[in-house]
């Protein structure tokens, strides 16, 4: 992939989504995750990751890999997450950490009904799903792109954590909806749907169950070819757990609210930031 030179225009519009994306998150609630650490980590995060409902498209589809993408379309992004134990705040190497996503389309893999229409079928194919074990700092990191919608959600990626065959986490990550929005509208692989978005993070029906000061929002910071999204995701390692179903053994186990109302249109050196991640990109035309 070319990478785009740095240039002031870029750094203006990585300032500004920093502003916007903090802007965003709840005040005084607690930051799973901070770009203020050289690899975007708060070391010093420990709290427990809210519990969220698995939805209808988990699989598991056994690929032990770092690159899920699969070639689809979209905004490249770089998952990074580390997997605390939240009691004595310490990694949690050997985790198993699974992660899923629609496409930019909205569509998931490996399922039939998929897109506005439910026209599209999937099975048989995993794009946008994968595993991988923790390492000695309790870090996974999953090549992908920036995750769609789909009507009646706000963006988000799910994720479990496994401990042994035990699952400790299922739970969803969400994005900042100025990002989304600006992505949406001006990247073409995201565009031209048939169904209206109207769902965000504050209407969010799944998300306003959860507890409003340790819901998972990642931080988003730009690196030269590809957005970086981090997140810490504290668990309980003395709790039980769920044990795994039958037939689905774990992988190398081992050792203020949000703004009601969605982001402004960017400026144009927003555009041409975002667009210069994916070569060849153009907006869609002006109507």
């Amino acid at each position: 992939m070319n990478r785009p030179p740095h240039t002031a225009s870029r750094r203006r519009f990585l300032a500004g989504l920093t502003a916007g994306s903090a802007a965003i998150l709840p005040v005084g609630a607690p930051s799973t995750a901070r770009a203020d650490t050289p690899d975007g980590m708060d070391e010093g995060v420990c709290v427990l990751t809210p519990q969220s409902i698995e939805g209808p498209f988990y699989s598991d589809p056994k690929l032990v890999r770092a690159d899920i993408a699969d070639g689809r379309d979209g905004v490249p992004l770089r998952l990074r997450l580390r997997v605390v134990d939240a009691g004595p705040c310490t990694p949690l190497p050997g985790a198993r950490v699974d992660v899923w996503h629609c496409d930019a389309r909205g569509l998931y893999s490996g399922y039939p009904g998929q897109g506005d229409g439910g026209s599209i079928d999937t099975t048989g194919q995993t794009f946008l799903r994968g595993t991988q074990n923790t390492d000695e700092q309790g870090h996974v990191t999953f090549r992908t792109i920036y995750p769609g919608w789909y009507a009646g959600r706000a963006t988000h990626i799910h994720v479990k954590a496994f401990i042994e065959d035990r699952i400790m986490l299922t739970g969803q990550i969400y994005f900042p909806d100025a990002l989304n929005e600006f992505i949406y509208t001006n990247v073409p692989a995201y565009g031209d749907r048939k169904a209206d978005r109207f769902v965000i993070n504050a209407t969010d029906g799944i998300a306003a169950g959860e507890d409003p000061q340790r819901r998972a929002f990642c931080a988003v910071k730009e690196e030269r070819d590809c957005y970086l999204a981090t997140l810490t995701l504290g668990v309980d390692r003395q709790a039980n757990g769920r044990r795994e179903a039958p037939g689905r053994p774990p992988f190398g186990a081992g050792p203020p609210p949000p703004p009601s109302g969605l982001g402004q249109h960017a400026p144009s050196t927003r555009k041409d930031r975002v667009l210069a991640l994916v070569p060849g990109l153009r907006t869609r035309p002006s109507r």
